[in-house]
């Protein structure tokens, strides 16, 4: 039988007695529920799994290579295989025949508690894809996994069926309570309106005061569970309402105020972006909406290639808040049963590959969570995205995250090496495997090559956590990804990270700005409203007062010609009160077809200066 065991080098590495870093020393030391939830072990446990099929006597095991191990009979329901190294195995009927895949995982114990600083995050999806009783199994395997934040799902029509009714108690609650209690951070997150606050469910609700009262109310709810929100999903995306950066901008005010109106330490996101497109990024930058919120969020699903110019893009209007990427992968197609939607063995070693791919590239560019889509099996388009299988039992991606989990844990950017011949791409991180402060390499290679440091690693392990062997000071690489602990005085040709930009200063003010207009009138592409000009075009505008005194003030409202504007010149507003401000256009020229841009501003003393600004599209007279 191959065994596959700890070296001495991963010992001193990782189950030395290094004292917990930092925050990450208030949460637990996780360890595997005693069921064993999804077949996932620590190394140095004994594996005993339910047998597959309990009829059929013998079973073989093999390892991620698909080397036969051991080959082992059923006892009492249930196959025994020892102790196994770290690493991805597979059950498979020693006779032969085909059957549905049946996996373990085993993975190297935390040494120190995940820090809460940590990058390495997952979208688990708990509440609305896992039944209330694997919610603390999930949880578990995610903690297991070295995993700091995990992204979860709500419906806002669930939590308050009626306006201002909120259920008691919902499969919400369970979720916090479980991820929470397994000393997970949460991220929350839905993007449906309920029918009592919009007619189309896909679209923002029209009153931004329910919205401020909800976000109010969950915030409240689940403080010391739920740390952060974003306020809606991918609100730029035709099936999440088709938004324009102007809607968004309006929307994300009064959730912001809503979130930290119920708990003042909540951690209130941005409302994530889908979409790389610089109308809707620049339509939401003129608002200015950077001090409504505390994390900059955006989901990619793009090749490593397109990395930098996309993060620098919406690094240009991040207002310097941290970026979190809420969502990213790039999934492998599956193929046959369509019940299983399972890749072949090619593509589930492609998919483990690019796991920490994916978050090396995202981190150096300055994301300072990374949240891989998705944990549960999980299909779209011809697509597998998941890290488990629909029974929990593992892929051999989420053995690749826990090894992330380990060997990356709060990695900050150090650089990324110099492109040299057969596309070698790595990059250094300052990390803490163990608890303790290392300079760590994951590197990979399109062609094979070798690697040649200044001086001898410390370690090496592979994309799976597994022990690689070094032979003096030269790695061999190839398209897999591995780390490697650098000693301490090597040295490598680095490209810096991007610089981060200047945090932008400004206050939230209470008053928030929106205007309503048919969604018939919305251009995606362009982030703007088809208007005509053949006759005065009316806007409707609301202002809302979520503080609590009254606000006076007045406004200024400036647009590119040729056209002019009619829009009061002051206001009063009592708080709670949503007043509507009519905007009127007028085309001086009705051939032009120029886009129009309209900014107003407003100024109410201490209460503030809301802005809104709107793009629109001409439509010439036919």
């Amino acid at each position: 039988m191959r065994k596959m065991l700890l070296s001495g080098v991963l010992g001193w590495l990782l189950c030395g007695p290094w004292p917990a870093q930092g925050a990450g020393s208030e949460r637990p030391l996780p360890h595997p529920l005693p069921s064993h939830p999804g077949n996932v072990f620590l190394a140095g446990e004994d594996v005993v799994v339910p047998a597959p099929a309990p009829d059929e006597e013998s079973w073989r095991l093999l390892d991620y290579d698909g080397h036969q191990l051991a080959e082992a009979r059923v006892k009492d329901g249930r196959l025994g295989f020892g102790h196994l190294g770290i690493g991805h195995y597979t059950i498979v009927r020693a006779d032969g025949q085909h059957s549905a895949p049946v996996t373990i995982g085993v993975l190297q114990a935390l040494s120190a508690p995940t820090p809460r600083s940590s990058p390495i995050d997952v979208d688990g999806s708990m509440a609305w894809y896992f039944p209330e009783n694997q919610m603390e199994s999930v949880a578990n395997l995610c903690a297991l996994a070295g995993v700091n934040w995990v992204r979860d799902r709500m419906d806002w029509g669930e939590l308050e069926p009626k306006k201002g009714k909120f259920a008691p108690n919902t499969r919400y609650d369970v979720s916090a309570r479980a991820e929470s209690a397994a000393g997970l951070q949460v991220l929350q997150v839905h993007h449906h309106t309920p029918s009592w606050a919009g007619a189309n469910g896909k679209r923002l609700p029209v009153d931004l005061r329910d919205a401020y009262n909800f976000h109010r109310e969950v915030a409240r709810r689940w403080r010391g569970q739920v740390e952060a929100f974003e306020p809606w999903n991918e609100a730029d995306h035709p099936f999440f309402g088709a938004h324009t950066g102007s809607e968004m901008a309006s929307y994300q005010k009064a959730a912001y105020l809503g979130l930290k109106a119920g708990n003042p330490d909540v951690i209130a996101c941005l409302n994530v972006f889908a979409k790389h497109r610089l109308t809707t990024l620049g339509d939401f930058d003129d608002n200015v909406v950077w001090p409504y919120f505390d994390t900059f969020n955006l989901h990619h699903y793009e090749t490593f290639e397109a990395f930098p110019w996309l993060y620098a893009d919406f690094r240009s209007i991040s207002a310097g808040k941290p970026m979190w990427v809420t969502e990213c992968s790039l999934p492998v197609e599956w193929v046959g049963d369509p019940e299983l939607k399972e890749p072949t063995d090619e593509g589930l070693r492609l998919q483990s590959e690019r796991v920490p791919m994916i978050y090396a590239a995202s981190i150096y560019e300055g994301a300072k969570g990374v949240f891989y889509f998705v944990l549960m099996s999980y299909a779209e388009n011809g697509s597998q995205f998941g890290l488990l299988h629909t029974d929990l039992t593992p892929r051999p991606a989420f053995v690749a995250l826990a090894a992330l989990g380990r060997l990356l844990a709060d990695a900050k950017p150090s650089g990324r090496l110099q492109p040299k011949e057969g596309v070698l791409e790595g990059f250094v991180f300052d990390a803490k495997p163990g608890g303790k402060e290392e300079k760590v390499l994951l590197v990979w290679s399109e062609l094979e090559q070798n690697l040649v440091l200044s001086q001898t690693p410390k370690a090496c392990f592979d994309h799976l956590g597994r022990t690689c062997s070094v032979s003096g000071n030269t790695i061999k690489i190839g398209h897999a990804p591995r780390f490697v602990i650098l000693g301490k005085d090597t040295q490598l040709s680095l490209l810096p990270p991007p610089t981060a930009p200047k945090l932008l200063s400004g206050e939230a003010s209470p008053l928030v700005l929106q205007a309503v207009m048919p969604e018939k009138s919305v251009l995606l592409e362009r982030s703007a409203y088809r208007i005509s000009t053949a006759e005065p075009v009316t806007v409707p505008v609301f202002l809302y007062n979520f503080g609590s005194t009254t606000a006076r003030g007045k406004f200024s409202a400036v647009l590119s010609q040729p056209w002019s504007a009619e829009f009061p010149t002051e206001a009063e507003i009592a708080p709670g009160e949503r007043k509507e401000l009519t905007l009127r256009l007028t085309c001086l020229n009705p051939s032009d077809s120029r886009e129009t841009d309209v900014r107003v501003t407003g100024d109410f003393g201490a209460a503030g200066q809301p802005v809104l600004a709107l793009r629109f599209l001409p439509a010439p007279p036919q």
